[in-house]
């Protein structure tokens, strides 16, 4: 039972999430109206440092990068609930032998999933956004979207289908019950 499709979905799903750590959210870009520099700023689920604090681009405008660590924002309710629902997802590919009991362990793997996307679109990049704006003192900022914001909402859609195969899984057993 375990080489069944829902066991590639519940994977897919376990490898979106997982893949959540080492890809960036979102970044950041403020532009300083005064001095002719650019702030660049980066969200990660796991804060990263940049060693090099000053670069020069093409046009030679200074480019300064924000630290996530130098922020102080802790983004440890995304890195729970990104955990959580990892190791649901993989606790439920090895319930293969009790369908009802995969089914609720995928619901609640859904849920969880659920709440982080919220959580990455609703509450983390506006909480990091007004981080960096008080600690640059700067207003103009524009936000751009990474992999790591829509690596939830694949999992979600690859937790959707395992739970529709296990459904489906569970009614053809119970009709094969019936015809015994």
């Amino acid at each position: 039972m375990i080489q069944r499709i829902q066991t590639l979905w519940l994977l897919f799903a376990t490898a979106c999430m997982a893949l959540c750590f080492l890809f960036p959210t979102a970044s950041y870009s403020l532009v300083d109206p005064v001095l002719p520099q650019t702030t660049e700023a980066q969200l990660d689920l796991i804060a990263k440092s940049n060693p090099e604090m000053l670069n020069e681009i093409a046009n030679l405008e200074p480019v300064v990068t924000f630290s996530q660590k130098d922020s102080g924002f802790k983004a440890w309710p995304l890195i729970l609930l990104a955990g959580l629902t990892i190791a649901v997802s993989t606790l439920s590919i090895f319930l293969f032998s009790r369908r009802t009991r995969q089914v609720k362990m995928v619901m609640v793997g859904f849920m969880l999933n659920l709440a982080y996307a919220f959580l990455v679109f609703f509450w983390a990049v506006d909480q990091y956004a007004d981080t960096v704006k008080n600690y640059m003192h700067l207003n103009d900022m524009t936000v751009s979207w990474h992999i790591g914001a829509y690596l939830p909402l694949a999992s979600l859609l690859f937790l959707f289908l395992a739970q529709r195969a296990i459904r489906k899984d569970e009614a053809k057993v119970r009709a094969a019950d019936r015809l015994r």
